[in-house]
């Protein structure tokens, strides 16, 4: 079959490799649709970052050279031995985690703060088939397209760090940065109550894209955006999520934010981000983060059933697997504007 394997840096290539066979706890998947996720783009730009190349992941086994992608979306056409709970035929979406189920934090349901979690797709969307391990599985309904599917594993992103967060019903939020995970957290927020939701974006095609899903521009290239959020909600929003992972932004993030108000940082930082205590201590703000996702695949789900995390909305090029790296990944580095680029499985 095809597959797009990961070997080095800019080291992409499409390969043929032997098509995955099942066994017992595992099930075959005709793979749909796989976005392009920010991690792929990195580990294609500045890898090796999660990706093993000296020994086996201790709980995927996997090691370079790997086939990249995670957010994806398929048929079940074949079950290993002794699986009872899905059928061939079966419309499903991957929950890419690996947890050893042993350390402190999996025993208390953490699984995705586990010692050794990894993640499936450093072995495996981008492929014409998969093989699963069968608890990843979470069956959609007819009325969930493959294509929305393909978006179920960012937008649990988003939702995790919003449940996660103390909003409440009628809370104002702000989001810094609107890429993919930004634009799922103003999705989220819609979902969640939140009364005024503000997006602070640099990007015109960006701030257009939130704005179209309901969310308040703020270009910070016209107004300082802590003064201008306090402004607009009398005194500071309830909670702010930083998804942008640049060090200045966070320490905007955070000052944006009302006294008592929480700070959710949903980005991953390449850099030290440099903050003074102070502009918490004195307000009695919070400061949190997130990692990943836990137990919110079904609601994100039964969300997308209701019309929230639209495809429609979102997805702004489809193209096919043997087009992934010049359409997929550069395009991504080159245009600001794409937001979510699927890739279709042929």
């Amino acid at each position: 079959m095809k597959a797009l394997r990961w070997h080095g840096v800019k080291d992409v290539r499409l390969e043929h490799i032997a098509e995955p066979t099942v066994s017992q706890g595992k099930v075959k998947i005709k793979v749909e649709w796989c976005g392009i996720c920010g991690s792929d783009l990195h580990e294609y730009t500045a890898g090796p970052i999660f990706i093993p190349t000296e020994e086996p992941h201790p709980l995927s086994k996997d090691k370079a050279p790997v086939v990249l992608g995670h957010e994806f979306s398929g048929q079940i056409v074949e079950i290993g031995e002794g699986i009872t709970n899905v059928k061939v035929g079966d419309r499903v979406v991957v929950e890419p985690i690996y947890a050893c189920g042993e350390c402190e934090n999996c025993k208390q349901g953490k699984y995705n703060l586990c010692n050794k979690m990894g993640f499936y797709g450093l072995g495996g969307g981008f492929s014409e088939y998969a093989s699963i391990p069968v608890e990843m599985i979470h069956k959609i309904p007819e009325v969930v397209s493959y294509e929305q599917g393909a978006l179920v594993e960012p937008s649990a992103v988003a939702l995790h760090a919003v449940r996660q967060s103390k909003l409440k019903v009628g809370d104002k939020a702000a989001v810094f940065g609107t890429g993919p995970i930004g634009l799922l957290v103003i999705e989220a927020l819609k979902a969640s109550g939140a009364s005024e939701i503000y997006a602070i974006e640099l990007s015109e095609q960006r701030r257009q894209k939130a704005e179209e899903l309901g969310a308040i521009v703020i270009n910070p290239q016209e107004y300082d955006p802590v003064a201008e959020l306090y402004k607009r909600t009398g005194g500071g929003v309830d909670v702010s999520y930083e998804v942008t992972g640049v060090p200045l932004v966070l320490t905007q993030a955070i000052n944006s934010t009302k006294s008592g108000g929480e700070t959710m940082i949903v980005s991953i930082f390449e850099k030290e981000a440099s903050i003074h205590p102070q502009t918490i201590v004195l307000q009695e703000r919070t400061v949190t983060g997130i990692i990943g996702y836990r137990d919110v695949f079904p609601a994100v789900i039964s969300l997308m059933a209701k019309g929230y995390f639209s495809a429609d909305k979102l997805v702004t090029k489809r193209i096919k697997l043997e087009n992934v790296i010049e359409e997929g990944f550069e395009t991504l580095l080159k245009e600001k504007e794409q937001v979510k680029i699927l890739v279709k499985a042929e």
